[in-house]
């Protein structure tokens, strides 16, 4: 009994950071947004599925090319934040958050509602991966896939980037519009192309989570939301967990969320918890509100 729960914790430490590592690339969009508008992003979710379908299109319905299918699939993701920070965020920038909060949902649902609209009759899709080896990680016997491994790798990639970029310039100047506007805008720097330019990442990276992530199941409307992917929960846990500030503390939240989410697959708890995952999740966030409600990944938020 001792040896399998040893081995299950294994098995749930690797597939939980891989799993882990989309909510990470949700978190990072939704935590650079929060900095940028304060807008708690509910459409997070969307630009990642949104990206994804687009991507499935042209590579199974018109039959582009893998590389240039995955290209246009970024590329609608960040067309929908730009347009989502234009036509909603930015008309309402004088509004209360619960506005701009309702305003992001309304996003995600018209998204959804486009979503079953062009793609009614086929229901359920399966995106092909990149590549379809997997292996397994000893001693434990953890199934892997290479697709998994290179959304680890993007994220890994992406952390990096972001981190080098923010300490550059333009980069400086991004976090000087978002903390002094006012100011900012006195020395020449545009708070408007700023905004723009944040929610252009943030749509980037959930563009990257959702057409990665996509091809580990089948997916439908909404897949990243509620669907089979439902990395929007998760992924706002994970923000949470930094202090909805920190980057570096939404790629370890996210991670965290992803190890915490697999230990409600140990034999030990299924036994005796209905809805194990969901249940483990949700002490594990009451557990961090009601011990660091600020978070507990937040050290290095005003240099991230």
């Amino acid at each position: 009994m001792i040896l399998q729960t040893l081995n299950e914790l294994g098995i749930a430490l690797v597939t939980g950071i891989l799993q882990g590592s989309v909510y990470a690339l949700v978190a990072l969009g939704i935590v650079l947004v929060h900095r940028a508008s304060g807008v708690f992003n509910f459409a997070q979710a969307e630009f990642d599925t949104t990206g994804l379908f687009a991507a499935y299109a042209a590579l199974t319905l018109w039959d582009w090319s893998y590389p240039v299918a995955l290209v246009f699939g970024l590329a609608v993701a960040v067309a929908m934040g730009l347009l989502t920070e234009r036509l909603v965020i930015h008309p309402l920038r004088n509004a209360s958050r619960v506005t701009l909060l309702v305003g992001t949902a309304g996003v995600a649902l018209a998204a959804v509602g486009l979503q079953f609209w062009q793609f009614n009759d086929t229901l359920i899709m399966t995106m092909p991966k990149i590549n379809d080896a997997f292996f397994l990680v000893p001693p434990f016997g953890a199934p892997v896939t290479v697709q998994q491994l290179i959304t680890f790798g993007v994220l890994v990639v992406a952390s990096v980037g972001l981190a080098l970029y923010f300490r550059s310039p333009s980069g400086l100047a991004i976090q000087a519009a978002q903390q002094e506007p006012t100011a900012a805008e006195l020395v020449g720097i545009s708070v408007r192309r700023v905004s723009m330019l944040t929610w252009g990442i943030a749509a980037l990276l959930g563009g990257l989570a959702g057409i990665l992530s996509g091809p580990n199941t089948t997916f439908t409307a909404g897949f990243l939301s509620f669907g089979a992917g439902r990395a929007l929960l998760p992924g706002f846990m994970a923000a949470v967990l930094a202090g909805m500030r920190s980057m570096p503390g939404a790629v370890a939240g996210g991670l965290a969320v992803g190890v915490v989410e697999q230990l409600g697959s140990l034999t030990i708890v299924t036994q005796y918890v209905p809805g194990p995952r969901e249940a483990v999740l949700f002490v594990f966030l009451l557990a961090v509100l009601l011990i660091a409600p600020k978070g507990i990944f937040v050290r290095k938020a005003a240099l991230a």
